[in-house]
């Protein structure tokens, strides 16, 4: 049987987005809901190692900073339920929307902090050395491959500037595309093929990631071997010859896919699916819709700016709120 749950504030999405909207929503008496959604924790939950996350002089974990989120979330009085919003009715008040469990929630504010998903390849071994060589952001991963020779597959504009910004690290990098000529802007591309630093093989796709994932029995007398990415396995797409490339890890940069699938056709979005939000503010289309985090930014993806904007959503919304509540005061 199907629950309606009411609040002030519902909050879809549990990253660092959702989180911060949570924790200050909640501290503002706003009784918040938060639907964790499919992956709760975001992607930060299939990242490894964080050094880039302010507050923290050691290195932590991405599971570990978002498993701290969500409590703290809790804490000041977040209700989390575990739940996947399959539908949203923003044309009226308050806001309708359904979960995948039949529930439904309704509510005078919300933030949408759905997040964007990297785009994969589709290998299996993607998966095995994912957090362990197999990484979709250079801003995030970038410095643990300090002197080390790094790949990245694309060939866009993504994929060039993730291969620029690996330079400021790695010793070499390979820039690997199935086609003989980039899509990315041409002074990104002038900048790509000045660098030094930076291979251009081209006509070319990859076929499979190489390492070691720490499985099978040790071999009698031998001794442990790193885990993680060796190299790759590619194949020009012209000639079919195959061949392997010795790297220490590899960046998946053929884009992003916002979650914004259940609000499509009802708030503004750009041709790529983003949530489109006035210059500055999370404030989407429809007066008491915020949206936060990656679903809004195409440009950063970072935790740390995600954060930033669950934080203005939560303010907004409690803005929001108080006019409502201001106006019904004044109309009695």
């Amino acid at each position: 049987m199907s629950t309606t749950h009411h609040t002030k504030t519902l909050i879809v999405g549990s990253g660092p987005a959702g989180c911060t909207a949570a924790i200050y929503a909640a501290r503002a008496n706003l009784e918040p809901i938060m639907v964790r959604g499919l992956q709760p924790g975001g992607q930060l939950t299939i990242t490894t190692d964080v050094e880039n996350y302010p507050g923290f002089a050691e290195t932590i974990q991405g599971p570990w900073l978002m498993e701290q989120m969500e409590a703290q979330a809790q804490h000041v009085g977040t209700t989390l339920i575990d739940d996947v919003v399959m539908e949203a009715d923003l044309s009226q008040r308050p806001f309708r929307l359904t979960g995948d469990s039949g529930d439904i929630y309704t509510c005078d504010t919300l933030v949408i902090s759905t997040g964007a998903s990297a785009r994969w390849l589709g290998l299996e071994s993607e998966q095995t050395f994912m957090g362990m060589g197999v990484s979709a952001c250079a801003t995030c991963d970038g410095a643990f491959y300090r002197e080390k020779q790094v790949a990245v597959i694309g060939g866009g504009n993504t994929a060039v500037e993730e291969a620029l910004y690996l330079t400021n690290h790695a010793s070499k990098v390979t820039l690997i595309h199935r086609r003989d000529e980039l899509r990315a802007e041409k002074i990104l591309q002038t900048r790509l093929f000045n660098n030094p630093k930076i291979e251009v093989l081209w006509d070319t796709v990859l076929e499979d990631i190489l390492g070691n994932s720490g499985g099978g029995a040790l071999p009698l007398g031998g001794s442990l071997t790193p885990m993680g990415v060796t190299g790759l396995r590619l194949k020009n797409v012209k000639s079919n010859e195959e061949s392997t490339l010795d790297v220490d890890g590899v960046f998946i940069a053929i884009g992003h896919t916002p979650n914004t699938d259940m609000f499509k056709g009802q708030l503004d979005m750009d041709d790529g699916g983003y949530i489109i939000t006035q210059p500055g503010t999370p404030q989407t289309s429809i007066p008491g819709v915020f949206a936060a985090g990656d679903v809004q930014d195409h440009t950063y993806q970072q935790a740390v700016t995600a954060a930033g904007t669950g934080c203005m959503a939560a303010l907004d919304a409690e803005r929001f709120i108080a006019e409502l509540e201001s106006k019904a005061n004044a109309a009695e």
